[in-house]
């Protein structure tokens, strides 16, 4: 339990910290850049059980080789962020400073719970998280009680969706540089909703394999301008807390997707219910978003400044 705690410890520090780093790094690019990364570590993801399962098989089982291999992966990132930081001339923070850094900490905490901006992005992510945490659960128990297909038929329906999860949100976070977060964040979930909702009453693989993809390309509109806005909407010294506070939100809805979702399962209405259920949170989504759209990120408050300058 020690090592696991540590281990989710040292994530949600990594996590937050660099997408706030990327963000500082390409104002312009931010939703390109953020999502690009997400795919990426979506790909570490899904290899590491394949070579763990490999590894265990030329092994037979021995799990200390497993977890040697694991562990000469994280080294080999520690030692490379090593080299970030050498190129940095950073002062320790030592006595009356660690007690402002601590200060200024909680201060930003409580700018951001009076940010609503901030808030909703947070309501969206979770929510967003709640069915995509729901779907990677209950969509292989329906393919496999319902829809009765073989096993392979069911890795290649769930497979694809996060094929097309990777793929897609890069091209998705550069999209949303250019026309902005909120109308990928309304057609996403719409297109969510949309298709969610036909899941238990199509029972063809061909169907399923779509429905499946597209799901994938809905979630990837949504989450791949959720991080970019919520740096968008705080002060830059904000950003990293933003961040954080993003990643919570997100395990919370993972957390509470599948729990909530098996107690609708345990009714009468059975998966029709459930994915229904999905498609509710989804138009919470737009309704949410829509709150948004009268709220004006710093990039927007710039160019307004701009045109309203007067010329000298």
């Amino acid at each position: 339990m020690f090592v696991r705690f540590y281990h989710g410890f040292a994530t949600a520090i990594f996590v937050p910290v660099t997408e706030a780093t990327i963000a500082e790094q390409f104002p312009a690019k931010r939703g390109e850049k953020i999502s690009l990364l997400s795919s990426i570590t979506a790909i570490g993801r899904g290899i590491a059980p394949f070579l763990g399962g490999y590894i265990l098989y030329l092994t037979s089982y021995k799990y200390h080789t497993l977890y040697l291999a694991v562990g000469a992966a994280g080294t080999t990132a520690l030692f490379i962020t090593i080299l970030f930081l050498a190129e940095r001339k950073n002062s320790n923070i030592q006595g009356s400073e660690a007690k402002k850094v601590t200060r200024r900490m909680f201060q930003g905490w409580y700018q951001l719970a009076k940010n609503r901006g901030a808030l909703t992005v947070s309501l969206i992510q979770a929510s967003q998280y709640y069915v995509y945490g729901a779907v990677e659960f209950f969509l292989v128990g329906y393919l496999n009680e319902v829809v009765k297909i073989d096993p392979l038929s069911i890795g290649t329906i769930t497979g694809s969706q996060i094929v097309a999860l990777i793929i897609l949100r890069p091209l998705m976070g550069r999209v949303s540089d250019r026309i902005g977060r909120k109308i990928p964040i309304i057609l996403g979930s719409s297109i969510s909703c949309l298709l969610l909702l036909a899941f238990p009453f199509t029972t063809q693989f061909p169907l399923l394999m779509l429905l499946a993809i597209g799901y994938g390309l809905g979630f990837a509109m949504v989450i791949s301008s959720t991080s970019p806005l919520i740096s968008e909407l705080v002060p830059e010294g904000l950003v990293g807390t933003s961040m954080g506070f993003l990643s919570t939100m997100m395990d919370v809805g993972q957390t509470l997707g599948p729990i909530v979702s098996g107690l609708i399962l345990a009714t009468n209405l059975q998966y029709v219910g459930v994915f229904s259920s999905f498609s509710l949170i989804q138009i919470l989504s737009i309704i949410v978003c829509v709150l948004l759209i009268g709220i004006k990120t710093k990039d927007q408050k710039i160019q307004i400044n701009a045109k309203t300058k007067p010329k000298l």
